[in-house]
């Protein structure tokens, strides 16, 4: 698997994030969903990531940078065909080095509370990740569970 920083340009990526997107909507309710469209994960303060196997897009990953030390992961993301073969895992991997190789100290997430996102949050967990409050502009809601871990 190869993980690169992409820019956002193609067409297969932004078909996959627009799959993740309407997804994201048919499961979570309107006001608690936080998936950043193309526009959003353009911005500068977003790092975003592809995950390629033999030309394959096969998942992705952005951090978004909240203050010098502090990152949000976003739009983590794997081919739904492909779930438990360890992409997930190796883009996780991948994005926490590279976050501490930018400085950062720590790396939080919003993700789904509902039954469909237990396995996300068990790979969040597996990876260190503990559950805390809400941070920086989100607000407590039962539709979200909120995680975080030092760097």
């Amino acid at each position: 698997m190869k993980i690169a920083v992409d820019d956002l340009s193609g067409p297969e990526i932004a078909a996959f994030l627009d799959a993740h997107v309407r997804q994201m909507r048919e499961i979570t309710p309107l006001e608690s969903k936080h998936a950043l469209d193309l526009d959003g994960l353009r911005r500068p303060e977003v790092t975003f990531w592809s995950a390629t196997d033999e030309g394959r897009l096969v998942g992705c990953g952005a951090i978004k940078r909240l203050d010098g030390g502090h990152a949000e992961l976003k739009s983590m993301r794997t081919d739904p065909a492909l779930t438990r073969r360890g992409i997930a895992s190796g883009l996780l991997g991948h994005i926490i080095s590279e976050a501490r190789a930018l400085g950062l100290t720590r790396l939080s997430l919003e993700t789904g509370a509902a039954d469909f996102f237990a396995p996300a949050r068990a790979l969040y967990e597996k990876f260190g990740f503990e559950y805390c409050a809400p941070f920086a502009d989100y607000a407590e809601d039962p539709s979200s569970a909120f995680m975080t871990r030092l760097l």
